[in-house]
């Protein structure tokens, strides 16, 4: 289903709500009031967390067992992921398959990946990518946690469907915590996504014996660089 296709079908769905309740159209007055109240509306109960939000977020984001990098320019991001990926550790039988290759959102299209000795296409994953590199919308320092919304130009499988993902997070989107992020979203965006997702660290699931294991259902490793 295309987005054209998906906004249409939340329009019909909306419209049907709206006929049972005997309106003929959109109240734009209610979304104002919805708003006003979103914003007015007290927060509950926060931990304290340090005003260093940058520093608090490396700290959340190794809890949550990322990696990160440090970055001045935009430009340096081939370079960097051309070092991570000959830092990793991998078993033999893994070692062997390690590939240079993947796929990254449009957003980063334009940088030097050749130089870097990196095949990095602009494109949305098939599936069979070893390598996915994003951006983000946001970060939350209180979770360690990337924030990506879905779109045309931002497609959330590249950060899902490969063994490694890599996200270029600018260091002024961090926020401090999950009602700062939504705030950013209702701030900026004029509709939600048709996804938001929060990720925090690689894939893991602990269901066979209490066993945590990395890359169950997603990345098996989340790199972070963190341009300033």
């Amino acid at each position: 289903m295309s987005l054209d296709d998906n906004r249409a079908s939340r329009d019909a769905i909306l419209s049907r709500v709206r006929k049972a309740l005997q309106k003929d159209r959109a109240d734009a007055q209610s979304r104002v009031d919805a708003d006003a109240y979103i914003v007015a509306h007290r927060h509950g109960p926060r931990p304290a967390q340090s005003a260093d939000l940058i520093a608090r977020f490396v700290e959340r984001a190794g809890d949550m067992a990322s990696t990160v990098e440090s970055i001045g320019a935009l430009a340096e991001v081939p370079a960097a992921v051309a070092r991570y990926l000959d830092s990793l550790e991998l078993p033999p039988a893994l070692a062997a398959q390690k590939s240079h290759q993947g796929v990254c959102w449009s957003e980063f299209a334009s940088l030097d990946w050749t130089r870097a000795g990196l095949a990095i296409e602009p494109r949305p994953t098939m599936g069979h990518d070893r390598l996915g590199i994003t951006g983000a919308f946001c970060a939350i320092a209180e979770t360690g946690t990337l924030v990506l919304l879905s779109g045309a130009d931002t497609p959330t499988a590249t950060a899902l469907l490969p063994d490694t993902h890599v996200a270029v997070v600018r260091a002024n989107r961090i926020v401090a915590g999950m009602e700062e992020a939504f705030a950013l979203v209702r701030a900026e965006r004029d509709d939600m996504p048709r996804a938001l997702n929060m990720i925090s660290g690689p894939s893991r699931t602990g269901d066979i014996e209490q066993t945590i294991v990395l890359g169950a259902h997603g990345p098996f490793r989340v790199h972070i660089l963190l341009l300033a």
